[in-house]
């Protein structure tokens, strides 16, 4: 007799962690593989961060916490806040999380039933969609190019013809990179205000953005959900740590479930982030050399052939159009990889309908890579294409 299996885990694979293990294949038989796919920072965690990690291994202080994480670090995300958008936040609201895809799954439980809708922009980070699906949420793409910066817009919301209960936005956005200015932030969460419409803001990417800075949504609207990490920033990725700010009309409900679904975040991982608040300085260093990437690219791609490029406002990616290039980017960045050791993303991971004719590179990692990845990609194109 075969035994049933549920049907919420048939959703799409998240195809980066697959390009991802093709490129470990590749290195481990040939060696020269360089990372172009993942939107990890080639710096760990910074040395002090490292430093009260060993002290708290040290002193054995790692039983359970509070459901909603430590209190001192809730603290210390309330006064990040003060320092950096001038917002009072109570620590209260602030729930830490296991990575913002505890923040995401709990975000989505709580605040939307079964067969609810919830519009995002695509193209987009395909965690959204799928965590939607498993858990039979309606994910409702809204297609968005150049002429809107890859972003939602009131008036592209408008086109939605059934209504809809949630909206997620994300500035700066994976994969485009792009970001939402004050004004343009501010008519959207009041479309959600004025709408009913539940507004959940992933700011995950704030602190990389060049030339302009990351205004959080809790400005203009105070229902928002906001969503955040020390992934990015912060270079903590394998440390699985995040957090919320969430409405009090759902922190109870979101605290039940953080209870049973997760007990508490990992207790390591929250003691360390709370010296992560004291390392801008080494923080810092890191976004200048994302800058100093993300000039190369800007410069390179359009020598290599890939000249029709998202705006890289801020995060780490450049999202490309090769429709001229190929009508199929999973196949194009699979020969890519066999054929010259570079891992890049296919569009079709953040915008199924039309990512085909898309590319996202991140340019997260060590400058050198860059470069070696640039020179390989120019002298392959000719022939590659």
């Amino acid at each position: 007799m075969t035994l049933k299996a549920s049907r919420r885990g048939n959703i799409p694979p998240f195809i980066v962690m697959d390009i991802l293990r093709s490129a470990n294949r590749r290195h481990a038989e040939f060696g020269d593989v360089l990372h172009l796919e993942l939107g990890q920072p080639a710096t760990g965690a910074p040395r002090l961060v490292i430093d009260t990690a060993k002290r708290a291994l040290d002193e054995n202080l790692l039983g359970y916490t509070e459901a909603f994480g430590l209190m001192s670090l809730r603290r210390r995300i309330s006064d990040y806040y003060r320092q950096s958008q001038n917002l009072d936040v109570d620590p209260d609201r602030i729930v830490v999380t296991t990575g913002s895809s505890g923040g995401f799954v709990l975000t989505f439980i709580s605040a939307f039933d079964t067969g609810d809708r919830v519009v995002m922009a695509d193209p987009g980070y395909p965690g959204y969609r799928n965590i939607l699906l498993a858990l039979g949420i309606e994910p409702v793409s809204l297609p968005t190019g150049p002429e809107t910066r890859f972003q939602p817009t009131p008036a592209l919301l408008d086109k939605i013809e059934d209504p809809v209960d949630g909206l997620i936005i994300a500035s700066p956005s994976n994969p485009a990179g792009t970001m939402l200015g004050e004004a343009e932030l501010k008519a959207l969460a009041q479309y959600c205000s004025d709408r009913g419409i539940r507004l959940i803001s992933d700011e995950i990417y704030h602190g990389i953005t060049f030339g302009m800075k990351g205004v959080s949504a809790l400005h203009f609207n105070d229902d928002a959900v906001i969503i955040n990490s020390f992934s990015k920033y912060f270079s903590m990725t394998g440390w699985r740590i995040g957090w919320m700010v969430v409405p009090p009309q759902l922190a109870r409900s979101i605290e039940c479930l953080a209870q049973n679904l997760f007990i508490s975040p990992p207790t390591l991982s929250q003691l360390a982030a709370e010296a992560a608040f004291d390392c801008t300085e080494e923080l810092d260093q890191n976004v200048r050399r994302y800058a100093r990437n993300r000039d190369l690219l800007l410069s390179a791609l359009p020598a290599a052939g890939f000249d029709r490029l998202a705006p890289a406002d801020g995060a780490f990616y450049v999202y490309a159009d090769i429709a001229h290039l190929t009508n199929d980017s999973e196949a194009f960045c699979r020969r890519m990889l066999n054929e010259t050791g570079i891992a890049m993303t296919p569009g079709t991971d953040f915008d199924p309908s039309r990512g085909r004719a898309y590319m996202r590179v991140s340019y997260s990692g060590d400058t050198d890579d860059i470069i070696d990845a640039m020179k390989r990609l120019k002298e392959w194109m000719p022939s590659g294409a």
